[in-house]
Formats: C-alpha cells, sequence, structure tokens
C-alpha cells in the first residue's frame, strides 16, 4: 500500500508541475518572440561569431532547476536563448525536466549529486555559467530548515564553486543567497548602519544563538562560495533576495516560506521584511550573469517591496495561512531602530541592462 500511495504523491506533483508549466508558457513565448526581435536587429548592427561559438556561448547549467525559482530561472533563460543543463538527483526530477523538453529542446537533466566534486564536473562540462539556486529542506518537515541543513547547504556551496573552478569551460558563476545573509546585524540592539545593502553581513554569532538556521545556513553559504571563489580565482556574483513570491509561492515553496519567516516579526518592526516576485528574482540572475562578462560582478541585494504597514502584513499572512501576529508580533515591543534596505547597485545594473537593450531596438 505504501508503494501505491507514493505512486500516487508522484503522479500528483507531476501534475501540478505540468500546471506550472502551462501557467507560464504564455509568457515564455511572449518574451522568446521578444528575445528573436532583439536578437535580430542586433545582428544587423553587430558582427557575430559562428553558429557554434553562440551555442557554446548560451551553454549554461542550474542547480535545482525545477524549484520554484529554478523553475523561473531556466524559463527566462529559455527565453533569451540560452542551452540548459538541470542538475537534477533523482527519477521525479528528471522527469520533471523532460516534461519541461515537451517545450522547449534547450534544456537536459543531468544527473549529479551536489555533494560529489567529481559528478559536478562532468555535469558543467562545456558551459559558460552556472547558477547555484539550490534550496534544502528538513525532511522531517517540522522546524522548515534545519542546522543540519545549514551544514549540508555548506558543504554544497563549496562543492559548486570547487567544481566550477575546476571547469575550464566555466567563466562565473551567480550563487543565490539571502536577504537575511544580510540583515541580522546583532539582533538591533548594537548601532550598525541604517541602510542595509550589498555591503551589509549578518552577525553569525546572534544567527546562531537565536536559531536563525536559514539566515545561518545562507550566511555560511555564501561566505565559503566568497571563499573558494576567491582562492581559486573564480569570477563570483551573489543574489540576497526577499522572501520570494509569486503565484502560489506557499504552497511551491512551503519550506523555505517558512524558514525566511522565522523572527519575522523583529524584521517587520525594524522595516526590513520585504519581498520579491520569483520572476524578478529570474530577471536579476540573468542580468549579473550576463554583466559578469563585462566585469561587473559581487554581491546584489533584490527586494521589490517592504512590507511596511499593517494591510500589507495581512495580506502576507493570508497568503502563508500563518497568524498575523507571527508577522506584526503582539505589539509589545518596540523597536528603536528603523532602517533602510538599498538595493541601488543591482536597481542600476537592471536600469543600465534595459536601456541597453531599448536603444537596440
Amino acid at each position: 500500500m505504501g508503494f501505491v500511495r507514493n505512486d500516487e504523491i508522484h503522479r500528483q506533483e507531476l501534475e501540478d508541475f505540468r500546471r506550472m508549466l502551462l501557467a507560464s508558457a504564455g509568457a515564455y513565448k511572449v518574451n522568446a518572440h521578444e528575445h528573436r526581435g532583439e536578437e535580430g536587429t542586433r545582428a544587423g548592427k553587430a558582427k557575430i561569431g559562428t553558429a557554434q561559438d553562440d551555442e557554446e556561448e548560451k551553454l549554461v547549467c542550474v542547480t535545482s532547476g525545477v524549484s520554484f525559482l529554478g523553475l523561473a530561472l531556466v524559463n527566462k533563460l529559455l527565453s533569451r536563448g540560452y542551452s540548459v543543463r538541470v542538475i537534477v538527483d533523482s527519477e521525479g526530477d528528471v522527469e520533471k525536466v523532460e516534461e519541461m523538453r515537451r517545450n522547449n529542446s534547450n534544456i537536459w537533466p543531468v544527473t549529479a549529486k551536489l555533494s560529489e566534486v567529481e559528478s559536478l564536473e562532468a555535469a558543467m562540462e562545456g558551459c559558460r555559467g552556472v547558477f547555484h539556486t539550490s534550496g534544502f529542506v528538513d525532511p522531517a518537515g517540522l522546524t522548515g530548515y534545519s542546522k543540519a541543513m545549514a551544514g549540508i547547504e555548506v558543504k554544497a556551496s563549496e562543492n559548486v564553486m570547487e567544481a566550477c573552478a575546476r571547469t575550464p569551460s566555466v567563466k562565473g558563476c551567480v550563487l543565490t543567497s539571502s536577504l537575511l545573509a544580510c540583515v541580522w546585524q546583532g539582533g538591533f540592539n548594537a548601532d550598525p548602519s541604517p541602510i542595509v545593502d550589498h555591503d551589509s553581513w549578518s552577525d553569525e554569532a546572534f544567527c546562531l544563538d537565536r536559531k536563525l538556521w536559514y539566515a545561518w545556513g545562507k550566511l555560511k553559504a555564501e561566505k565559503a562560495a566568497w571563499r573558494v571563489a576567491e582562492e581559486k580565482g573564480l569570477r563570483l556574483s551573489t543574489i540576497c533576495p526577499a522572501l520570494v513570491t509569486g503565484p502560489e509561492f506557499y504552497r511551491r515553496n512551503p519550506t523555505a516560506t517558512i524558514a525566511y519567516l522565522k523572527g519575522a516579526y523583529e524584521m517587520y518592526g525594524s522595516g526590513l521584511l520585504a519581498t520579491v516576485d520569483v520572476t524578478r528574482l529570474a530577471e536579476a540572475h540573468v542580468v549579473v550573469f550576463e554583466a559578469m562578462s563585462k566585469a561587473s560582478f559581487g554581491r546584489y541585494i533584490c527586494f521589490d517591496s517592504v512590507v511596511g504597514g499593517e494591510a500589507e502584513a495581512e495580506n502576507l499572512a493570508a497568503e502563508t495561512g500563518m497568524p498575523l501576529n507571527r508577522i506584526t508580533g503582539d505589539g509589545s515591543s518596540s523597536f528603536s531602530t528603523r532602517f533602510e534596505l538599498s538595493d541601488g547597485r543591482l536597481s542600476g545594473l537592471m536600469s543600465r541592462t534595459s536601456c541597453y537593450s531599448e536603444s537596440q531596438e
């Protein structure tokens, strides 16, 4: 009976995945059409290389490409003319990628384990870029994200960077971190800068003491990535997104949502509880990757809006099914410091990219 139940669950997951693909198909076709038109215009103004050179330049690798963010990123890459290898480690994920291949043949599943550098190297061979978006879940399904998961995430980050550095074709990597790796600066009790931007880092000891495992894991994983990148001479950019939202985000991304919102009322009270739509986040990943070829790389904060009022908090509570006081607190706590989030580096980059694209039309 257990096997029957597992088969039923698997079939339901595939059916849900098909619905997600259908929901994004319309936007994908529009974006692909626009991209082809844009490329045609550019081709008339600039000399291009051979078809083989172009194909090699456009081959990239994505970890966790069937996750909530991964799916949006893969669709964005495909719409921009990239060919995508998706690293998977289960038959279920292979089936999901094969389902995507029905709509676009420029995507392939490749089996590799994030715990094995050699298998990652094989998966990345020939790719010009790598997007490490992998998220990890607590098998118990209770805490959302555990200390053990943080340790696994750090090791995976090190392995992916090591594999990138060993693979001659890889010219750069974009890693998905979290805004939580920036905002927990001593619990807001010290005297930090009132501006939280790409130069801000959370306090590791504070996250550990408060058992903010998701923040701690993302912080440690990002720092590990930067350490390996510096040691190996790997070009790296990291994106630190706010709470990732979008259509049915809580149902499709429950573990990360629950884990992210631990301590939400403190972030809310300090002006640091923010969200970002998954589509814009995917666009940001591609823009940052393309900018790396022009020696523009580093660390970027990504958010759309700050949850700054009770109405916004009520909307978030409704979308996540959480009690409002989990987000706003019970009113007994006062926060003497209000912070300001700044995504100036990313906004400037995306604005310049938009202006350039428009000038080519």
